[in-house]
């Protein structure tokens, strides 16, 4: 085994098919990635079960893609890394079995990744950041604030008890007849847009903690969009370039305003935000602000770095591999898997666990 790891990731937790070859030194030597966009447009949202068949199909070719753009075998790796949750139950099999028979045949060691921890260690990856340092996850599935002190050490200090931001932005699009993936659409169409047009509610700032909630701010829109409506008989576009502008300003100033909350109860020399909706440059252009008004760092990674891919969960492998972690064929995929779980479920939890 080599001294500087070389890790192979595999990502498959929602509708992302990736595949992708690490470094210990932080290189990223190759990273593939197969969307279903088109797949899941008649929809308006993910189908988890055409999800998880493209999975099936596409996994074997990634990683042979990956590999080859990386110039390296499976003899050349130290191991193996692959999400095992949380995520679409389907997809998350789909990429853990085919890491099972990897490691099986190859005798490489295996293992599970936290998907969320990929997100949350990401700055890890592309900028070596020291511990501590807050974490604003923040993605089509999860919103939370994480003081990250090491690969396996997470506290939540708030986080939302609805609608993640993603799935806010999604739906709202919907509601005003753009298409998917929301996030794009929503910030495309707001450029166009005046933000103080419509007055929208900026939820729960009324009260203290870090805790979030966008339901509401996306149960407005839609009530705003019909008042629109049945008054002039329809929704012009420059009416969907106000609501789309609104909208975004709205959640921009709730992050905003949390996550000075957070740098105040848990003081960090760097702010990082990671998921999916990082890559919306108004949310971060408010954020980086605030992480300059506490005079901390702020770190974004690269805009194919936000949204999901098999780096960071390689990247993830290495760090909890070098902390000891190793497992076995009995590794389960999980639905449903909080990063910090000393914390009280924030949405309920079931007989699959808490959901985050």
């Amino acid at each position: 085994m080599s001294m500087s790891l070389t890790f192979l990731g595999i990502e498959s937790s929602c509708d992302d098919t990736a595949a992708a070859v690490v470094t210990e030194g932080r290189e990223i030597l190759a990273s593939v990635v197969a969307g279903q966009t088109t797949l899941h447009a008649d929809f308006g949202g993910v189908v988890p079960e055409i999800a998880a068949r493209a999975h099936a199909e596409k996994l074997d070719s990634c990683v042979e893609q990956a590999l080859a753009q990386a110039g390296r075998s499976l003899a050349d790796l130290d191991g193996i890394a692959v999400t095992a949750g949380p995520g679409l139950i389907g997809g998350v099999l789909s990429g853990l079995m085919l890491a099972k028979g990897l490691a099986a045949g190859s005798g490489l060691p295996l293992v599970g990744v936290n998907h969320l921890a990929g997100h949350a260690l990401t700055p890890r990856l592309t900028d070596g950041t020291d511990y501590p340092y807050l974490m604003l996850l923040v993605s089509g599935g999860h919103c939370q604030f994480l003081s990250v002190a090491g690969p396996e050490d997470f506290t939540r200090l708030g986080g939302t008890i609805d609608d993640a931001p993603g799935e806010a932005f999604d739906k709202v699009a919907k509601l005003l007849g753009l298409p998917q993936p929301g996030g794009p659409s929503v910030e495309a169409a707001a450029r166009d847009g005046d933000p103080r047009r419509f007055s929208l509610p900026r939820p729960l700032l009324d009260r203290p903690g870090c805790d979030l909630s966008f339901s509401g701010l996306k149960t407005a829109v839609l009530r705003l969009r019909d008042d629109l409506a049945a008054a002039q008989g329809g929704l012009h576009e420059q009416d969907r370039a106000d609501i789309c502008a609104g909208f975004q300003a709205a959640v921009a100033e709730v992050l905003a305003e949390k996550t000075r909350r957070a740098l105040a109860q848990s003081p960090a020399p760097v702010l990082a935000v990671a998921g999916g909706v990082a890559a919306n440059q108004t949310l971060r252009a408010a954020l980086q602000q605030v992480a300059r008004d506490a005079g901390a760092g702020f770190l974004a990674p690269p805009l194919r770095l936000c949204t999901d891919n098999a780096a960071m969960i390689a990247w993830a492998g290495i760090e909890a591999y070098r902390a000891g972690q190793r497992d076995g064929m009995d590794l389960a995929a999980r639905p449903r898997w909080p990063l910090d779980r000393k914390a009280a479920p924030m949405l309920g939890a079931g007989k699959r666990g808490a959901k985050a």
